[in-house]
């Protein structure tokens, strides 16, 4: 699906599906949200599953989070084309 990510608001040529609460901690029929891939792969490198049912449940908290914020700023100024390198977590 081409549109735009909610969470940098970059037109991208193909955007993923993100369960919002992770589908294995019950969030199957639970709101989704539409994430370019590079967003998407960053969420899921930083936080685990349960951390994201328990705290980051919505887009709003997701942008307000610290750890994110920073990311998503600097994702923001960079080409929907471009291949980003994840940053891990080290608490995860």
């Amino acid at each position: 699906m081409k549109g735009t990510c909610e969470l940098c608001n970059r037109i991208e040529i193909e955007l993923t599906v993100h369960h919002l609460t992770p589908r294995e901690e019950g969030g199957s029929h639970l709101p989704i949200a539409y994430l370019c891939k590079s967003c998407h792969k960053q969420i899921h490198a930083l936080y685990s599953n349960r951390e994201l049912a328990i705290r980051l449940y919505n887009v709003d908290l997701l942008k307000d989070d610290e750890s994110l914020k920073k990311y998503v700023k600097w994702i923001k100024k960079q080409p929907a084309t471009k291949a980003v390198k994840l940053r891990k977590s080290k608490n995860k």
